[in-house]
């Protein structure tokens, strides 16, 4: 197929990177060197026709991605067997009548192209091979093998695997093209690669063809664009490039010494360039990372693909500026959501929420601009996420972005000095609960024969129950009063006694406080576990076979002791079977749905603890909370005014202790209403599915929550929706969000600003006093964990869920987490040394490193 022939929709025929060349042709002003492309039917024909390499793509799909032994032995072969078949008579005729009309002396580049190759979601750079300046068909016909042969290099072979794409369904098409012999080539990225800033592109170049560039053999020049105009420019030595050998093929050579340090590109040719890209992006729609050739003043195109690292930008319809701040990592769940997950949490929250990579943001620019706003919200997120407030503050300082407002007293909130005005009194939590679970109660009951239509009515009236009891002003009035009481003895016991994070040991075990009550009762479950040896052997077997479903709790009912550890396991999912990890999506899989998931943790209590060690556990926190309490107050006692200073600290220690462990039961309530919801969702995805609807029940969870309210009127769904919202939500998963992201598309990462630390320390913020010493055990999936008594948890982020691996640990450090999410108060109620919000802690700290956490003063030594 000749590129006039090609656009974007023929990918399949002559890969990613043949259809990309295809579109850019297209482009009006952008040069493409002319060519056609081998398809992808004629590299599957060569492999139809050797049985051989079809048994070996089976063996190659059953490999492990890091079993690099079998990896490279298995690819080795597939080459060899693919470099050797014969060109059938067909092909290499029209080969050749291809490369006729281009004369007989033109070199060519000759390059693979992927069928899963410069996807959005995944560009494969580099994966496959090209070879350049080729020269008469015999010579291209050997290298369109060679190519072929290249879809099993080792590394594309691993990234294949590692990314979800089989061997099978990849094929390979080879691009021929014209050769050009540049003065000087690069590349340009149309987005900043490092900060994600779309206004800004860079642009580097070298001497001679790209090849000395992407190949690392020498760091090209680096020109910085933004507004029509170069920024800046580092200039680099450039000692050898690549160019064309007379006989075919490239090498490098040195660059005489006075072109070495020449710049590679005028101003206005950086500029013109860029504007060349931007024609490109605008084509394509997403920020492109191109290669180019300069022939004097003129540039080539030779390559462009997306740039599929950049975090998307919510999309707005006007054009003023904006700056997001991540919901995910205030809610302790960072992971993509699916868009039911996404459209229900937007129905929950009060605030607009705008979504871009499956992730959730709120937009605080118009709180930024007035100096209210500011100062409020400078205070809450900085003090809650010093790396948000420090990135906040990074944009503010700036001052291109966003104009600070000058400070105007007149408009500025008072500042409350003291808790909120509710007794204390631990009724009113006790009628708080007790409100909320008989409305919960009331949810099951009215939802239980619903369908269709009527359901999907029933649950959006009822979302705006569970708001009005979320956001209910007596029980944000009783966490506040907690979260103020905390404070209050923090600032004053410090400032009288010089004791920092006082209120620490102070908020052990706390009554009512669901979520850690939920990892003792785990504790529990052990206890009824521990005396039946066939059962614990049983459990293993559960966690060796990662069983899905509940079928193994009657299984194991038929051992001695098991229907007394199914009933206790029963019983807990009963009471906490609505959570799971990442839980404010409701699509994620419950604890009830796969029991199998609380298995490692109850066997690891059982092999760390003896009985009774629940009941304990509470109690020590009990009494070392009074400890402190007493020892404070004698101390306060014998300062001047001693009495009164006492005095007032007991009854902000009353009313912490009082109110703390309510702060838990709001999202607790908030869960169990989601998992009727999703109860009653999936029984409607299944008629759905008998309908014809639906293909699986699954697919329920790639609408949104409008658009389920619509099919479940008309019993329709477009079915390409659903399969592009999961190749989407592949994609999304892939990405890590920023905590800052502004409109330009500019991830702003905040720092630490503070040399407290020893050198070599990851700082983070202190959340739970002490400091621990132990071995750090680095847990990305809780159902994987494997921790022993003492052991300090590394994690991205903690929920709820993870509270029953509390009890085992010593300590914890996360990536993600702030003064008052979950993770830090179980952890304060546990009396354990915690620091969160350690950038790249799971990358830094190698699994099984012997680490110290300084809870009390915000950082982590890494201990040799």
């Amino acid at each position: 197929m000749d590129f006039e022939q090609i656009d974007a929709t023929n990918a399949a025929d002559v890969g990613g990177k043949g259809a990309l060349l295809g579109e850019l042709s297209r482009i009006a002003g952008i040069r493409v060197p002319d060519g056609f492309c081998i398809t992808t039917d004629a590299f599957r024909g060569i492999v139809a026709e050797e049985p051989s390499i079809g048994a070996r793509f089976d063996l190659l799909s059953r490999v492990e991605p890091g079993d690099r032994a079998a990896i490279r032995t298995l690819s080795a072969d597939i080459r060899r067997s693919i470099e050797g078949v014969a060109v059938p008579e067909a092909l290499a005729a029209a080969i050749s009548e291809a490369l006729a009309r281009f004369g007989e002396h033109t070199s060519y580049a000759v390059r693979s192209s992927a069928t899963a190759e410069d996807l959005p979601t995944a560009s494969f750079a580099g994966q496959q091979d090209s070879y350049l300046n080729i020269t008469g068909p015999a010579a291209v016909l050997r290298h369109v093998r060679r190519c072929w042969a290249s879809l099993f290099t080792e590394r594309a072979v691993t990234y294949r695997l590692r990314n979800g794409f089989d061997h099978r369904d990849t094929g390979m098409a080879v691009v021929v093209q014209q050769m050009v012999f540049p003065d000087a080539a690069g590349t340009l990225f149309t987005a900043d690669p490092v900060t994600s800033n779309r206004t800004t592109a860079t642009v580097e170049a070298g001497w001679g063809l790209g090849e000395a560039l992407v190949s690392g053999l020498v760091s090209g020049d680096v020109y910085t664009v933004r507004d029509d105009q170069v920024v800046s420019t580092a200039l680099a030595t450039k000692a050898r490039f690549v160019q064309a050998s007379p006989g075919g093929g490239t090498r490098d050579a040195p660059i005489e010494p006075k072109r070495q340090t020449q710049p590679t590109l005028t101003e206005s040719q950086a500029v013109h360039l860029v504007r060349l890209g931007r024609r490109i992006e605008a084509h394509f729609e997403w920020p492109q990372d191109v290669e180019w050739c300069r022939i004097g003043d003129e540039f080539h195109i030779v390559q462009s693909r997306p740039i599929t690292t950049l975090f998307p930008v919510p999309t707005t319809d006007d054009r003023e500026n904006h700056v997001y701040v991540s919901v995910g990592h205030q809610q302790m769940m960072t992971d993509a959501m699916k868009p039911l997950g996404l459209s229900l949490w937007q129905l929950t929250t009060p605030r607009p929420m705008h979504e871009a990579g499956g992730r959730l943001f709120v937009d605080v620019a118009p709180a930024l601009a007035t100096p209210a706003g500011r100062a409020s919200l400078m205070e809450g997120l900085g003090s809650s996420d010093p790396l948000i407030g420090d990135a906040l503050r990074t944009v503010l300082d700036r001052g291109d972005f966003l104009r600070a407002l000058p400070e105007d007293d007149s408009t500025a909130a008072p500042a409350g000095d003291g808790p909120a005005p509710i007794a204390t009194d631990p009724d009113v939590v006790s009628e708080l609960i007790h409100r909320n679970e008989a409305s919960v109660a009331a949810l099951r009951s009215g939802i239980r024969k619903l369908s269709g239509p009527e359901l999907l009515a029933f649950i959006r009236a009822d979302i705006a129950e569970l708001k009005r009891i979320l956001f209910d002003s007596q029980s944000l009035q009783v966490v506040t009063a907690a979260m103020e009481a905390s404070r209050w003895l923090n600032e004053h016991v410090q400032e009288w006694l010089g004791e920092k994070n006082a209120a620490d040991a102070l908020t052990q075990s706390v009554p009512r406080n669901v979520t850690s009550e939920m990892g003792l009762a785990l504790l529990d479950v052990a206890d009824t576990v521990r005396p039946y040896s066939d059962v614990v052997a049983f459990l293993h077997r559960v966690v060796d076979e990662s069983r899905e479903g509940d079928g193994f709790l009657d299984e194991m009912a038929e051992l001695a002791g098991g229907p007394q550890a199914r009933d206790a396991i029963r019983g807990y999912l009963d009471a906490y079977g609505m959570r799971c990890v990442g839980e404010i999506d409701i699509t994620r899989t419950r604890w009830s749905e796969r029991p199998a998931a609380l298995v490692p943790a109850i066997l690891g209590n059982v092999k760390n603890f003896d009985p009774g060690e629940g009941e304990r556990r509470f109690e020590r926190g009990r009494r070392e909370s009074r400890r402190k309490e007493h020892e404070l107050l004698a101390r306060l006692r014998a300062l001047p005014d001693g009495e009164s200073k006492a005095e007032e600290t007991r009854r902000m220690i009353d009313r912490v202790r009082t109110f703390a462990g309510y702060r838990e039961y709001p999202k607790y309530g908030m869960v169990s209403r989601y998992f009727v919801y999703k109860q009653a969702l999936l029984r409607e995805a299944d008629r759905l599915v008998r309908s014809g609807a639906l293909r699986e029940e699954e697919d329920i969870f790639f609408l949104r929550f409008r658009e389920l309210e619509e099919v479940a009127r008309t019993d329709y769904v477009d079915p390409r929706l659903v399969v592009e919202r999961r190749e989407a939500f592949r994609s999304h998963e892939a990405l890590t969000p920023p905590r800052v992201l502004t409109s330009d598309g500019e991830a702003v990462t905040g720092r630490y600003r503070r040399d407290d630390a020893p050198p070599g320390a990851l700082a983070g913020l202190p959340v739970s006093a002490g400091a621990v010493e132990g071995r750090a055990r680095v847990v990305t999936d809780m159902a994987q964990a494997d921790l022993e008594a003492g052991d300090i948890l590394v994690t991205a982020y903690t929920d709820p869920s993870w509270t029953p691996l509390f009890v085992t640990v010593s300590g914890l450090v996360t990536e993600v987490g702030g003064l008052m999410t979950h993770g830090a108060v179980v952890a304060r109620e546990y009396g354990l040394p915690a620091v969160v919000g350690v950038e790249q802690a799971t990358r830094t700290i190698p699994d099984g490193q012997r680490i110290r956490v300084h809870g009390t003063d915000g950082y982590v030594e890494i201990l040799t």
